[in-house]
């Protein structure tokens, strides 16, 4: 039998996805005012590989990734999902359509978990609401994806983002 132990924490990144009319650097101050300095980003890079969004949002959307000076406990991710829907609707939201789309989630030295609202067969039920996959996968110096995982973060600047936030994820945890 195993012994339950406190599991290791994990560092917060939001993927933001936002259109035209967005401004980054108020999106950047609003997360930051909810959950601490930002310690890295992704190159800003266009939004092509599905036009879901297209009707909320309309076309020529960017994408960028954003992680927190901030580790959290896993199950945070819950409350965390929730507040970033929260912002949408108040902040980002005009007669029920966003232009900006953030999407929580956590790094840890084996994988990259996305917190969701939709079901799927490949995902797991946290809590109010809340489901979570595991969208990319560590292995062979590298985050890799599954069949599932979403094409934008199967991109070069995607994996790029990610593989540089495990070197600092790995530098915070080492330290405590």
């Amino acid at each position: 039998m195993g012994t339950v132990k406190p599991p290791q924490k994990a560092i917060l990144f939001t993927g933001i996805l936002y259109c035209k009319t967005a401004e980054p650097e108020y999106i950047y101050k609003i997360l930051e005012k909810e959950f601490g300095a930002i310690i890295l980003t992704s190159r800003l890079f266009t939004f092509i590989e599905t036009e879901y969004y297209k009707e909320e949002m309309g076309k020529n959307l960017t994408r960028v990734f954003a992680a927190f000076d901030y580790l959290i406990e896993k199950d945070c991710i819950v409350d965390i999902k929730l507040k970033t829907n929260q912002i949408e609707d108040n902040l980002f939201s005009v007669n029920g359509k966003r232009s900006v789309n953030i999407d929580p989630g956590y790094l840890t030295s084996a994988k990259v978990v996305l917190a969701t609202t939709k079901n799927f067969q490949h995902r797991l039920y946290l809590k109010k609401g809340i489901f979570a996959e595991v969208t990319l996968r560590y292995r062979k110096d590298s985050y890799s994806p599954w069949e599932w995982t979403f094409r934008d973060y199967k991109r070069e600047e995607s994996i790029d983002f990610f593989n540089k936030l495990r070197v600092i994820y790995r530098m915070k945890v080492k330290n405590i």
